[in-house]
């Protein structure tokens, strides 16, 4: 270790002793640094004691104590040290000081401000494993059992509404690279797969522009499926439609995106109530939900070709069919088109939680009914 110059100059930052006229400055590479300093310059301040005789001019200088540095002055550089010691000395932690600030004072200090470090150093290093570990279950969790996902639009009313909180089932349909968060799953196809039925109300990677759609399962690979007047046809078998009553809605912006709802009974002003007409279509294999339609029109999307799904793929809509961009819609048009199996992340189940507001916080605009609500 090297002695430092004599006849070295306090540097800048110095603490002055009002009583002993003894200076203190540390400096450190780091907050720890700073705290054990201060624990040097307390035991110093708190042991001030007035020096009979001739000030002893000299300097103190602790080094490499916790990768910091302690410098102690005298206030006075003319007198003499006492006789038979060096004008400057290096001193490590607990040996003699011949100085006011004694080494029964300065090592307790250098010990607490250790002991400050090591648990500060601790509880970084604590609430860095305690962060990983979280998001490595979450994200096991997210990966393999259940996914949150909100929903944003309106394009499955009345089944799932704008700001519905949905967990979806990873397990229904096995799992492919989609499933891990950024699609980081390194493996193609799916493993553990199984087929999803038709009705099954499905989360799943829009094919081209890389966001997560949830719509209606209506078609199987191989299935072709056709609207005639509104009304679905899979395989030619009509999959009938009975009246079901009125949805109705207040007429103002929904959700974070805050959309306005689209109405059957015309323009409604702000706070109005906005009406559709609700059907309960029945699918070939008896799954009964609810449809919306806000108006009839004579060509496309009421009335559209034949679609053949292709093997490997699916074919959805959504139950708002007047609101909803699906399958009836090319890629090329800004449609879903026909989805890859291996674009599937899950199944919905049920609806955990659900708020009419703008941010989730604002509790008042929470749908208690929706709580924990299963869908069909």
């Amino acid at each position: 270790m090297m002695r430092p110059e004599q006849g070295a100059l306090a540097p800048p930052g110095e603490r002055r002793s009002a009583r002993t006229g003894w200076r203190y400055w540390g400096a450190g590479k780091s907050r720890q640094s700073r705290q054990f300093v201060a624990g040097i310059n307390g035991a110093a301040h708190k042991h001030d004691t007035p020096t009979r005789g001739p000030a002893r001019a000299r300097l103190v200088h602790f080094r490499n104590v916790r990768g910091l540095s302690v410098y102690i002055f005298s206030n006075s550089g003319t007198s003499q040290p006492r006789p038979g010691l060096p004008a400057h000395k290096m001193v490590k932690p607990g040996s003699a000081v011949d100085s006011p600030l004694r080494s029964d004072h300065i090592a307790p200090a250098i010990e607490k401000g250790g002991r400050m470090a090591e648990k500060k150093d601790d509880g970084i290093v604590e609430t860095i494993k305690t962060v990983f570990w979280a998001l490595l279950i979450a994200g096991i969790f997210r990966t393999l059992f259940f996914q949150p996902f909100f929903i944003p639009s309106g394009s499955m009313k009345d089944t799932l509404l704008i700001g519905d909180f949905v967990f979806v089932n990873k397990m229904a349909y096995g799992y492919s690279r989609y499933s891990c968060p950024f699609a980081a799953c390194p493996f193609p196809g799916r493993l553990f797969s199984s087929e999803p039925d038709r009705g099954d109300i499905v989360v799943f990677r829009h094919p081209t522009q890389n966001i997560d759609y949830v719509k209606r399962l209506i078609g199987l690979p191989g299935d072709r499926v056709q609207v005639k007047a509104g009304v679905l046809y899979i395989n030619d078998q009509e999959a009938p439609q009975v009246p079901a009553g009125t949805f109705e809605e207040v007429f103002e912006p929904q959700g974070s995106y805050q959309t306005t709802p689209r109405c059957a009974n015309g323009a409604v002003g702000q706070g109005a109530i906005c009406e559709k007409t609700r059907m309960t279509e029945t699918l070939p294999n008896g799954v009964a939900h609810d449809v919306l339609n806000i108006r009839d029109v004579s060509g496309f999307p009421d009335n559209t070709g034949v679609y053949t799904v292709p093997e490997g793929y699916y074919f959805f809509m959504g139950d708002n069919r007047d609101n909803s961009t699906d399958s009836r819609f090319a890629q090329s048009q800004g449609g879903v088109g026909f989805v890859p199996a291996d674009h599937l992340l899950g199944r919905v189940d049920r609806v955990m939680f659900s708020a009419a507001g703008k941010h989730l916080l604002y509790f008042w605009t929470w749908r208690s009914d929706r709580f924990f609500k299963k869908v069909e």
